[in-house]
């Protein structure tokens, strides 16, 4: 990998366009990062935790983010999430604002009546269980036991299903323009 960004690096017309180049900050981290397992292997070999190791070898795999510029999908994913930055930085803050919301709800829904079994000891937990309910995972690991706490239990499942869909058309369009563009591009 070295000789290779060191093959490009000298074959490149504009040096400093390469260096800050997306593309090639993602190579030198792999790169780094293969270097850095390295001397941890040797030098750190008597450490029982791997922890870190596994990190640096697990960086490498960002060099699969390079497949992009060769991947017309890839690159229309990509203008599609550019495009609906501003949709989905809509969708995150209205998320993380429900989830507030309904984790406060519910901890005070679940204390109006004593309950021995109630899950939502503190709000932070109510922030988990606002979230997976929000997004329809619904581990189950967290329920509502009162008939006040799964009133809001559905009204959370609900918003969450609402907000989540709100921005889909936005994406849809933008995915579909993008789309339609490129297939006009390899037509002519």
């Amino acid at each position: 990998f070295t000789f290779e960004i060191l093959v490009r690096f000298i074959a490149s017309p504009n040096k400093c366009e390469f260096i800050n180049s997306s593309v090639n900050i993602i190579d030198y981290i792999a790169t780094a990062s293969f270097y850095i397992d390295l001397l941890l292997r040797k030098f750190a070999s008597h450490l029982e935790n791997a922890d870190i190791m596994e990190f640096f070898s697990i960086i490498r795999i960002m060099r699969l983010f390079k497949l992009t510029r060769h991947s017309s999908g890839l690159k229309i994913l990509i203008q599609t999430f550019r495009a609906s930055a501003k949709e989905l930085t809509l969708l995150v803050f209205f998320l993380v604002l429900g989830i507030v919301i309904f984790a406060s709800l519910v901890y005070y829904a679940e204390r109006i009546q004593t309950n021995p079994e109630n899950d939502f000891k503190s709000i932070p937990l109510g922030l988990w269980w606002a979230l997976v309910t929000m997004t329809t995972v619904g581990y189950g690991d967290m329920v509502p036991k009162t008939y006040i706490g799964m009133f809001v239990g559905a009204l959370c499942a609900l918003a969450g299903v609402l907000t989540i869909a709100l921005p889909v058309p936005v994406i849809v369009s933008n995915f579909a323009m993008y789309y339609s563009h490129t297939q006009l591009f390899y037509t002519i």
